[in-house]
């Protein structure tokens, strides 16, 4: 862990990260591409007047928005155990009456249910967990050091029941890995059962460029050997590494979601998590 300034700590669209590395160790992650320059990744850097400047800005701000965190590290890496920077986010964001939309893989974020609670009573709160694979035993190789599959659903399900609106970010889906319609089939079958209102997907894929695809190449070295050419045979170093099955993902998955009466549209997700009035009145109708 190390320590550094921020000279600011929202953006434009009210997005805040208050880390920059993780320790999760999944094993595809695009933030370890050389684009975003994070030095020694596992190391985490802690922004330490996040605090501070997150208060003075939402203090100048007129209209209440909903503020976003996790788009590029995750808000309870293991540290924030201890340090407890994203709770005391949390409770700067209910101070001044804003909104949270936070994306995480952490079972550790039960332990801010109260404040959800509250700022959900206030405004709106949104808690959305990464899902990449049904199956336990493969989660604990993709995505090593954090909470395993059926902990996140178990979280999901309890902020489900809290009242507060949940969402899974399903991906990335790993060609010939998890890309595979039982395991899809199985994920949209969980989230029904935890309550999610919806399921983002941007593509069956991931992405793969300078930084993050040496790593994810090492790693199916140790885990999947020989696997690493075919990815190469077939992408080379394209960009988008789409799935060989992804017309067959989208049948199951969409065909699953509209069983459910789970939400898939990209623009109504958005609206919701931009908290508009008309987008809440319509999601109480299913």
């Amino acid at each position: 862990m190390r320590y550094i300034q921020a000279k600011q700590i929202l953006s434009k669209d009210l997005n805040i990260n208050i880390y920059r590395g993780c320790t999760h160790g999944c094993i595809y992650c695009d933030s370890r591409s050389s684009c975003y320059q994070i030095d020694d990744f596992e190391n985490v850097m802690v922004k330490e007047n996040a605090l501070d400047l997150l208060g003075q800005e939402l203090a100048k701000k007129r209209s209440k928005g909903i503020i976003t965190s996790g788009s590029m590290s995750d808000p309870y890496v293991h540290i924030e155990k201890d340090l407890q920077y994203t709770r005391k986010m949390l409770e700067i964001i209910l101070e001044y009456g804003f909104g949270i939309n936070i994306l995480t893989k952490s079972a550790l974020i039960l332990r801010d249910l109260d404040l959800y609670r509250k700022i959900n009573a206030k405004n709106r709160a949104i808690v959305n967990l990464t899902i990449t694979t049904y199956d336990d035993k493969l989660c604990s190789i993709l995505e090593p050091h954090v909470s395993k599959t059926s902990e996140r659903f178990e979280v999901l399900k309890t902020f489900s029941q809290a009242g507060i609106t949940t969402g899974i970010w399903l991906g990335p889906i790993l060609p010939f890995i998890n890309d595979t319609p039982e395991n899809i089939g199985r994920i949209v079958d969980a989230a029904h059962e935890a309550g999610v209102s919806y399921i983002l997907v941007f593509d069956f894929g991931l992405t793969l460029r300078t930084g993050n695809r040496e790593y994810f190449y090492a790693q199916l070295d140790r885990h999947f050997p020989g696997l690493k050419y075919d990815y190469q045979r077939l992408y080379g170093n394209q960009f988008e590494v789409p799935s060989l099955n992804r017309t067959k993902l989208w049948e199951v998955f969409l065909e699953r979601c509209q069983k459910y009466g789970i939400i898939t549209d990209f623009q109504t997700i958005w609206d919701l998590r931009k908290s508009r009035p008309q987008i809440q009145e319509q999601l109480s109708l299913f």
